[in-house]
């Protein structure tokens, strides 16, 4: 497989705007899922996008965006946040793969946001993680879950650009990445672009 030409950010957000009209219509393409796209991908690949998603098994960003194999660039992890390993995941894919469009893809009643404004020890582990939720809960207007999910969308943007010298190079470039803050509707699958 020869090396694709990347999408611009617009262009791969409206991509993603037309999968998850299909997905909320029940109308997916399942396009790009079979084992002659498998065998295509075995050179390389070619992302259009990165989401950057909760690891919450209700919110799947490849059905989600009606996508086939190699059309996304997933990272997941319980919040959606911006730590070190998930970061470094998506300057590989800014920095390799020449992708244009990193969404932070938060959803409706997040158990990790959940169990950060509800706060309480979680361990170690669960604290740590939690612990880069905070800034969001401090900064939101109002204390809701939801609410708090949005502010951690956007804030997480602002994260991924101010703590990478490479995502942010990239995002000051001439038509350079994007990073766009997002909010997934549990009920009816419907992603917002916030």
């Amino acid at each position: 497989m020869s090396k694709v030409k990347s999408l611009s950010a617009d262009q791969a957000l409206e991509k993603l705007k037309v999968g998850n009209k299909n997905y909320v219509a029940d109308k997916l393409e399942r396009a790009l899922q079979d084992a002659a796209r498998r065998n295509d991908l075995t050179g390389g690949q070619y992302p259009y996008a990165i989401i950057l998603s909760c690891a919450d098994s209700r919110v799947v960003p490849e059905l989600t965006f009606d996508a086939g194999i190699g059309e996304l660039f997933v990272i997941r992890v319980a919040g959606n946040v911006a730590n070190t390993s998930t970061t470094a995941s998506i300057e590989y894919a800014v920095a390799h793969l020449g992708v244009k469009l990193i969404v932070v893809l938060g959803h409706e009643n997040c158990g990790a946001v959940t169990a950060a404004v509800a706060g309480g020890d979680n361990g170690y582990n669960l604290n740590h993680l939690l612990a880069h939720i905070s800034p969001s809960i401090a900064a939101s207007r109002k204390k809701d879950v939801n609410s708090v999910v949005k502010k951690n969308a956007k804030m997480t943007c602002g994260d991924l650009v101010n703590r990478s010298a490479i995502i942010r190079k990239a995002v000051e470039k001439k038509n350079g990445v994007k990073v766009v803050p997002a909010y997934y509707n549990l009920g009816t699958g419907k992603v917002n672009f916030i």
